[in-house]
């Protein structure tokens, strides 16, 4: 679906025809996050099932978890895992601090290790089938290189390497990121006032490659175009933290603003009334009710077109979730 300048208008595509949206010298920025095997499957010594999803490793022994099982989680329980003891050590906010610790006559191994030798691609929670081997190609982007998310960045899954040829032979250049997804991506929003809602964070990279390359195109009248929400999270990052560092305040209503790299956290909540400093245009998937993205696509194109999008897509019988279909749109 694509998104005009009139809050009711929309016009129905496909992303064949996506290079054709796209102008010389347009920017494509995307996420090159790759998904890891971040499920385990343990049980604790009383044989009880538990099910156990990455969130980040914090350190070579320790890793932040959700964990699934059927009694509350207490502090000291152990969870075995192909014959290693994953020992919660903290509770922190709706996750667990897990550190790994050898079983009897099994060799020490870092817990990163532990999950890639014996964890599975984390499917989204609405497939319900396990993950098979095939999982672990189909859940990523065809440029995906970073190891170290827990999900897709969905909007990347659109692409092919011939869609990216052609929109190369188009004139328009591409760049990327790095944005680790996180479980606490999908953490709904619970509270009434939504800037009471505390904001996951996650680790992202913006290499001075990319930053040359926005600006490049600024120098050129090309437009940023972000693939994903990770992208425009990513990339606005930077760019506040290039003004905070700069101490400027800019804050216009065309994409002036320095961008310079940036490794590091981020738990930037880009709600309605944000004023965006990079990304002139977004593809995207179609979110959930009460999430933080869709608040970010409503804070990006308007809160109406996106409310006037959403009825459409349903009446047209779009598909949602995360293999579901794409929706393309220009800053408000």
């Amino acid at each position: 679906m694509i998104l005009g300048n009139d809050v009711k208008q929309f016009t129905d595509s496909t992303m064949a025809n996506f290079p054709s949206v796209l102008r010389p010298n347009d920017l494509v920025v995307m996420n090159n996050t790759r998904v890891i095997p971040a499920r385990l499957a343990g049980v604790k010594p009383s044989g009880g099932r538990v099910e156990i999803l990455l969130e980040r490793f914090i350190a070579p022994d320790k890793a932040l978890v959700q964990i699934g099982m059927n009694k509350k989680v207490k502090m000291g329980q152990q969870i075995n895992v192909y014959g290693y003891a994953l020992v919660v050590s903290k509770i922190q906010g709706g996750f667990y601090i897990v550190q790994s610790q050898p079983g009897l006559c099994m060799p020490e191994m870092p817990i990163a290790e532990i999950f890639r030798q014996h964890g599975s691609t984390p499917l989204p929670p609405y497939i319900t089938r396990g993950a098979d081997a095939h999982d672990s190609h189909r859940y990523q982007t065809v440029y995906a290189s970073r190891p170290g998310a827990v999900a897709a960045p969905t909007a990347g899954l659109h692409f092919d390497q011939n869609l990216i040829d052609e929109i190369k032979q188009r004139g328009v250049d591409f760049a990327e990121i790095t944005l680790h997804i996180g479980a606490g991506t999908f953490k709904p929003v619970r509270v009434e006032q939504i800037m009471e809602h505390k904001m996951h964070s996650e680790w992202i990279e913006i290499p001075p490659a990319t930053c040359e390359k926005i600006q490049r195109a600024r120098n050129h009248n090309g437009r940023i175009i972000a693939v994903g929400t990770t992208v425009v999270r990513a990339l606005e990052t930077a760019a506040v933290a290039s003004a905070a560092h700069k101490n400027t305040h800019k804050n216009t209503h065309k994409n002036t603003a320095e961008i310079s790299p940036y490794t590091g956290e981020t738990s930037l909540f880009i709600t309605p009334g944000y004023r965006f400093q990079v990304i002139d245009g977004l593809l995207t998937n179609f979110h959930l009710p009460q999430s933080t993205l869709l608040m970010m696509v409503s804070a990006f194109a308007g809160h109406e077109k996106i409310m006037n999008a959403y009825q459409q897509a349903i009446a047209r019988a779009y598909r949602f979730f995360s293999y579901g279909d794409a929706m393309f749109m220009i800053k408000a």
